[in-house]
């Protein structure tokens, strides 16, 4: 299957999650044989910071993990159908200009034979609804949301059985436990400050928590202003700036454990979707505490894949139980890779993509609807991709070279 995806970064991970699922899941689509083309604006935000910061050494960590994939980058002047071409299956990811959103729709309209998807990763549905509600999707197919309470906005929307549960998940190519234990030490939060969205949840369930228990704190991310990095210090916290998602499970490898604070939207408004780092975390092997976090959709065992604190005192008794227990830092890793390697890796989430796809092209409505019968919850709980840690597929001739369309002809740079 030929399958185009519109994203706003495949090559930077700067304050842009997505793009540590996007990878896996574009990574296991190219391994099963499917033809792949990503497509980038030549101005992405997350991409511009990440080389203004790091220049381009900053690329690296990710090149050489993702040998296969390369993105390309688009200008106003490139049409839906020079970068669309043949393909079968193309996905547009909510950020992304809903200039550009509509245009593709309108292609669609106009005769084209693809399947359209929207995928949704955000929580600006419930934030800025006026905002998301600008994008013009008349013409798609469905929408891929990424938890049950951000589909459910959909279906308010109207989408009604159009709309998938579609989660993130682990690439357990690259994020799986060490090969060989080493020492481990303190504890690690990798996380974007961002914008005040859980500035007092990061110091009542990590920075406090972490002192009384006098276990050491790494902290890795970007975003952070001053007076945050002024609060790190008084907790006696030491902050190493941005860190390549592609480097996380080394990070991981060296620390006892690691904590969920999750932003307030996804603690309050839209509960039961946890951060990518959730998932990767479990994957890695490294103990996981949560902060108050309802698993609404029941995607994990809370207190046997991770702890839960309902308040800062339960976390300092937590995090001092993991210091001292080896037996319980053991059982949280084994279970929590159980159920990342049972139920949520990239692998389960292809399988998912496929019978999505599959049901939409079903001349037959499927139990629930039109396409919108396939289960997959269930495929994900019994698809035979428990463990895909097969290395990764080699990289195709054409090495990792983007390219530009421009109103009439095509060059060539290496914008990965």
């Amino acid at each position: 299957m030929k399958i185009v995806y519109f994203t706003h970064s495949l090559a930077s991970c700067w304050n842009h999650g997505n793009a540590h699922f996007l990878r896996g899941v574009l990574s296991e689509l190219i391994a099963r044989g499917h033809d792949v083309k990503v497509w980038e604006p030549e101005d992405a935000w997350s991409l511009t910071n990440l080389l203004a910061d790091h220049g381009q050494a900053g690329l690296a960590p990710y090149r050489d993990a993702y040998p296969e994939l390369n993105s390309h980058t688009y200008t106003p002047m490139c049409t839906p159908a020079e970068m669309i071409g043949d393909a079968d299956l193309v996905i547009v990811h909510e950020w992304n200009d809903p200039k550009l959103v509509s245009r593709i729709g309108h292609a669609r309209a106009m005769g084209g034979k693809f399947t359209l998807l929207f995928h949704d990763t955000h929580h600006r549905a419930v934030s800025e609804p006026a905002a998301m509600q600008a994008y013009d999707l008349n013409d798609y197919d469905g929408v891929l949301a990424f938890g049950q309470t951000l589909a459910e906005v959909y279906r308010g929307w109207g989408w009604g059985n159009r709309v998938w549960v579609w989660h993130e998940a682990a690439d357990l190519r690259r994020f799986q436990p060490p090969a060989r234990e080493g020492m481990r030490e303190g504890l690690v939060w990798i996380g974007n400050w961002g914008d005040g969205e859980r500035t007092e949840e990061l110091e009542r369930f990590l920075f406090q928590p972490a002192a009384e228990a006098r276990l050491p704190l790494d902290i890795f991310g970007v975003r952070y202003p001053d007076e945050a990095k002024a609060m790190l210090a008084r907790h006696g916290a030491r902050y190493h700036g941005w860190a390549p998602n592609a480097r996380a499970p080394e990070i991981f490898a060296r620390h006892l454990a690691t904590v969920h604070v999750p932003r307030r939207y996804y603690a309050t408004i839209l509960p039961g979707i946890p951060t990518i780092r959730v998932f990767e975390a479990l994957a890695c092997g490294i103990p996981l505490v949560s902060a108050p976090w309802d698993d609404a959709e029941h995607l994990f065992r809370p207190g046997t894949d991770y702890l839960v604190a309902r308040d800062g005192a339960e976390m300092t008794r937590h995090l001092t139980a993991l210091r001292d227990d080896p037996d319980l830092r053991a059982s949280l890793v084994a279970n929590g890779l159980e159920t990342i390697r049972t139920r949520h890796s990239c692998a389960h989430r292809v399988d998912e993509l496929l019978a999505i796809v599959a049901g939409l092209k079903s001349p037959l409505p499927l139990a629930g609807g039109v396409g919108g019968g396939t289960d997959v919850g269930a495929l994900s709980r019994t698809s035979p991709h428990a463990q895909p840690l097969s290395p990764p597929p080699t990289p195709p001739a054409s090495g990792r070279g983007a390219q530009t369309i421009s109103a009439g002809h095509l060059n060539t740079k290496d914008a990965a």
